[in-house]
């Protein structure tokens, strides 16, 4: 058939005729390559589908085999740990078709599934191809050109019902197969063609609380198949769905932008709570799904019964946190709060060591991180704490197919969740360690969260800059809003969305100071890094020098670090893990010069203060720690206009030779960029000096004057 947008309501059609003939005049096999990247593309730009790193998707054809020159078939198919959303060839293995089935005569059973994995790499047709995953058999034992295997929210509603297979027999009246759920692998791959060779007519299989799999002779066949039977899955839990979601509300959720506030209150708590064995980096979600779902009748009894699809489960773990509501938490003062948070988490650690030693193997891998990824307040929202960003935002969006999956089954029937033993073998399957094993070492700054002022351009941005690629994410802020704008699209280009956040910041306002901090609780649970990095300079003669000069130097250089400060370290004192802050002073501070009084003595008070902030917060494990510039003129609003002017002319020589006159004057002959001072501020930041506070680091090329000692 010619599908067409408007034959579906609950899923997207993306087909593009035209785009896809581009591919006509590829030889074959690779236009059968580039058809399954494009569909695989198209399935994994919806969430309803699957989820980011989730499901798989083949196609078969004939290649010359580049040994022997003879036509072979060959299968294509997303390799371990890549994404179908934005699947490229170098994510997918390429795999003899007669080795593969080769290994049916080898295998030796259950008890010996991990060994075949290492056996696929004996199979590998295109050596520059990514490594084969689990599914390999799967797809390969399957007599189908191409096949998509997707974690649909509305098919895996029916595959985790308690009735599931009924219920699947009933709506496609036996043209989807059913498989009950086991573990992927040689076996599962074995079970898929039995069920097709038993079943000839079969546009596809149900894989018990687990997902689907669909077939076609092209890719378009596949394509249109995989939507149709997801389409009739969503239809019919629309149709049985006739009663209040999970038993009706209990409760109602806070107005939007109290939700907002609570959320960026608690984060910071409950970030700590979860750092205690690793950095945790926070998410929060206050999506409609969720708040149906935590304010639901059924909360108390569903939550506890984790998620059915191992793919779920691997990435929201065997159960949420869940807190009392909203307005129960909110009566609790600070002290009492800290103290029932504690124990939840304490009673969620507990729980889950339980779980470990109930269910391990003699040879499972160690315990892992046993603090929760997914926390439920009702009434206000979702949080969740994983390494990066990236992960834990994921982990929300796997937890709203969760409960979007137990919505669906709870309509139709009675959700089922995964067996806790079957949930322990996925979570510590020594594959899956061992997948966890070669993940490439963190970066330095990984799981830690800066805000830096000023840093939508010049030495701020530098530091931004610095600290993402090390690792860390950045909360961008400015008082130009189109200075931010312009920032916040070069990081978003640069290092995509879960990177960065963006805030409009005045230091001399508390309120966007506040908000700017509240803005990094809710992106990413709180702060580790504050960089005082917003300046100013006016260079005036003393009786030239204006009390308005007087009172904007103060205002900006050492009233706004001050406020700073005192924001981000309630933060970090809520946190409990530590945390920095960065001053970016100047050698003014420390060197008299003429036409200065103003700037000079800001600079030298910015200096004091942070030695005084180092000695009143060390025992909170919060280092103070200052980096002194001179002359970086490169991309710095200071340096337009009449600072430049007036420091050109208090040392008698034209705007456009001061760069050269600073760099001469230094006892290396260098000039200054952003960039050297982002790599100061790294080094102290990046682990080797975390026994390091009150510090001065000079970063001006070598001016004598200005050494500390």
């Amino acid at each position: 058939m010619i599908a067409t947008p408007n034959t579906f309501r609950h899923v997207s059609y993306l087909w593009d005729e035209t785009r896809a003939a581009q591919f006509d005049a590829l030889p074959q096999p690779d236009r059968e390559v580039a058809l399954l990247i494009y569909r695989s593309n198209l399935l994994g730009a919806d969430l309803r589908l699957t989820n980011y790193g989730g499901g798989n998707t083949s196609c078969k054809a004939m290649a010359p085999d580049p040994l022997t020159g003879q036509s072979t078939e060959v299968m294509w198919v997303k390799g371990s740990g890549g994404d179908i959303g934005t699947l490229k060839k170098s994510g997918l293995a390429a795999l003899y078709m007669h080795r593969l089935h080769a290994l049916k005569t080898i295998y030796r059973g259950l008890a010996h599934e991990d060994e075949m994995v290492e056996l696929f790499n004996h199979c590998i047709y295109d050596l520059a191809s990514k490594a084969p995953s689990i599914d390999t058999p799967l797809h390969a034992f399957l007599p189908f050109n191409h096949i998509d295997h997707l974690h649909p929210d509305a098919a895996i509603a029916i595959a985790a019902a308690a009735d599931g297979r009924a219920i699947t027999q009933e709506l496609f009246n036996g043209e989807i197969g059913w498989v009950d759920w086991q573990r992927p692998g040689f076996d599962l791959g074995l079970k898929l063609a039995a069920c097709v060779a038993e079943n000839p007519n079969l546009r596809g299989i149900m894989l018990g609380s687990h997902g689907l799999f669909t077939w076609g002779d092209t890719a378009y066949d596949s394509y249109v198949n995989t939507l149709e039977i997801i389409e009739r899955c969503a239809n019919y839990l629309d149709e049985k769905s006739t009663r209040p979601a999970f038993g009706g509300a209990i409760r109602e959720s806070l107005p939007a932008d109290q939700r907002q506030q609570q959320a960026a209150q608690l984060a910071p708590l409950l970030r700590g709570l979860c750092s205690t064995e690793r950095p945790m980096v926070g998410h929060f979600t206050d999506d409609e799904r969720v708040l149906t779902f935590i304010n639901s009748t059924d909360l108390a009894r569903l939550a506890p019964m984790g998620t059915s699809c191992p793919d779920h489960f691997l990435r929201t773990k065997i159960k949420p946190l869940v807190l009392e509501a909203v307005e129960s938490l909110s009566q609790r003062p600070a002290d009492d709060l800290r103290t029932y948070l504690t124990g939840q988490f304490e009673q969620y650690r507990a729980d889950y060591t339980a779980y470990y030693e109930a269910c391990k193997h003699p040879d499972s891998p160690a315990i892992r991180d046993r603090n929760p990824v997914v926390i439920l307040l009702p009434g206000v929202g979702m949080f969740t704490f994983a390494k990066d960003k990236q992960t834990a935002r994921v982990a929300a969006e796997f937890y709203i197919n969760a409960i979007n999956v137990m919505r669906g089954a709870e309509a139709i029937s009675s959700y089922t969740s995964l067996p806790r033993q079957e949930a322990f073998n996925i979570e510590y399957w020594l594959l899956e360690e061992a997948k966890l094993q070669r993940m490439p070492k963190p970066r330095p700054l990984t799981g830690r969260v800066a805000l830096i002022t000023g840093s939508a351009g010049g030495i701020g941005k530098a530091i931004a800059k610095r600290f993402a690629d090390e690792g860390a994410c950045v909360v961008l802020n400015d008082n130009d809003a189109d200075r931010l704008a312009g920032a916040d699209a070069e990081f978003s280009s640069q290092y995509g969305r879960d990177t960065h956040a963006r805030a409009l910041l005045d230091v001399t306002v508390a309120s966007t100071i506040r908000d700017a901090f509240d803005t990094a609780s809710l992106a990413f649970g709180g702060v580790d890094i504050v960089v005082n990095c917003a300046g100013i300079s006016i260079s005036k003669p003393i009786e030239e020098h204006t009390e308005k000069d007087w009172d904007l130097l103060y205002d900006i250089l050492v009233k706004g670090q001050f406020l700073v400060t005192q924001a981000g370290v309630d933060i970090m004192r809520q946190q409990g893990i530590g945390g920095d802050v960065l001053n970016i002073v100047s050698k003014n501070a420390l060197v008299s010069g003429p036409n200065n009084a103003g700037y000079g003595s800001a600079k030298a008070a910015q200096l004091h203060l942070s030695r005084l902030n180092a000695a009143e917060l060390g025992k909170d494990h919060i280092r103070v720690n200052v980096v002194n510039p001179d002359a970086v003129i490169a991309d710095s609003k200071i340096w337009a206009g009449a600072w430049a002017e007036g420091r050109a002319k208090a040392y008698g020589v034209p705007v456009e030779e001061l760069p050269a006159y600073y760099a001469k004057r230094t006892l290396l002959n260098e000039i200054i960029l952003p960039d050297d001072i982002a790599n100061a501020c790294f080094a102290f930041v990046g682990g080797l000096l975390n026994k390091s506070t009150g510090n001065v680091l000079n970063v001006d090329g070598g001016v004598a004057m200005a050494f500390v000692r």
